[in-house]
């Protein structure tokens, strides 16, 4: 006998992971257990609906059409408790238990983790876990409360607070213009070192325009090409080359002189979309009050403009 009164929030976790994943395995490392036991939970859920969820073949794990009608269920009910559970700890006098925090590698060593100190003193109950990656992060699987992303936000049904605005500049160091002579239009990068950083979508492509002008791709041959941001930015600093980067990553260099910015007639960046500073919270629609704490100092800290922001 068919028994739905057996399901889980587990087991409706683990079916939204693979869902998504569409594969056992990834959804098991991601949990930290073995796969035979993320396809007996599925099987169980199963069993108890008395229907079949998912295809199971060799190269994928492929939703049935009644998986796909059980997903909607499974996220509404997912929603649901997160939605309780907020409730409930806001009726906490204070923060406490643990957050996790996802973001950036750079971006978190320059402007989350140097801050933690602060938060951890002014929330003494709060436990805190910072994971740093630069790969991609679906918010509606990945175990984070709040998530550092900079970027458009595409998906509608994800819940953000902006915290300040990404923009480039060219940069150099005193000493190697001296030697090398300054840029003054983007064809003129042709004739200079420049250093660039390669990613998971290959290396940046320096785009410029002026006031009046569309997007310009200038290509540039790389003297120095790192997948690590702050390889380039010692190279930078120690004379090796041009380097396009962010306002968050160099603002303190230009701030004190050791870098310079170049072609100021121009604006310069990697992407042409919006490039907002997020913190993003996901399945809420009103955060818990960690979340929300956590939110507002970081908010506090920054400030408006963000301190790291070039001081012309």
């Amino acid at each position: 006998m068919n028994d739905a009164s057996s399901i889980n929030i587990r087991a409706l976790k683990f079916f939204i992971e693979v869902y998504e994943s569409k594969s056992f395995s990834i959804v098991a490392r991601r949990e930290g257990v073995s796969p035979s036991m993320i396809s007996r939970v599925i099987q169980q859920l199963e069993e108890s609906l008395g229907q079949q969820l998912f295809y199971r073949n060799t190269r994928a794990i492929i939703p049935t059409e009644a998986g796909r009608i059980f997903n909607d269920y499974a996220r509404s009910m997912t929603e649901q408790l997160n939605e309780v559970r907020n409730e409930l700890q806001d009726r906490a006098t204070e923060p406490k238990g643990l957050i996790r925090i996802n973001a950036p590698v750079f971006f978190g060593q320059k402007h989350i983790a140097p801050w933690l100190a602060g938060f951890l003193t002014q929330y003494p109950k709060v436990q805190v876990e910072l994971i740093q990656t630069d790969d991609f992060i679906n918010p509606h699987i990945d175990a984070a409360d709040v998530i550092f992303r900079i970027g458009s936000l595409a998906d509608s049904t994800l819940h953000a607070r902006v915290l300040g605005v990404q923009s480039y500049h060219l940069v150099a160091s005193p000493a190697y213009l001296i030697k090398h002579g300054t840029p003054e239009k983007p064809s003129d990068l042709t004739r200079h070192h420049c250093l660039v950083y390669s990613g998971y979508s290959g290396q940046n492509r320096w785009l410029f325009k002026s006031n009046t002008t569309t997007w310009l791709h200038q290509a540039v041959t790389p003297t120095l090409v790192s997948n690590n941001a702050e390889s380039l930015l010692i190279s930078a600093l120690n004379d090796s080359g041009l380097v396009l980067f962010p306002n968050w990553l160099i603002g303190n260099h230009l701030n004190n002189g050791t870098l310079v910015s170049l072609l100021n007639d121009y604006q310069p960046t990697i992407k042409t979309g919006p490039q907002n500073i997020t913190a993003i919270y996901p399945n809420a629609r009103r955060p818990p009050l960690n979340v929300r704490v956590l939110i507002d100092y970081f908010i506090d800290v920054y400030g408006t403009p963000a301190y790291w922001e070039y001081q012309t």
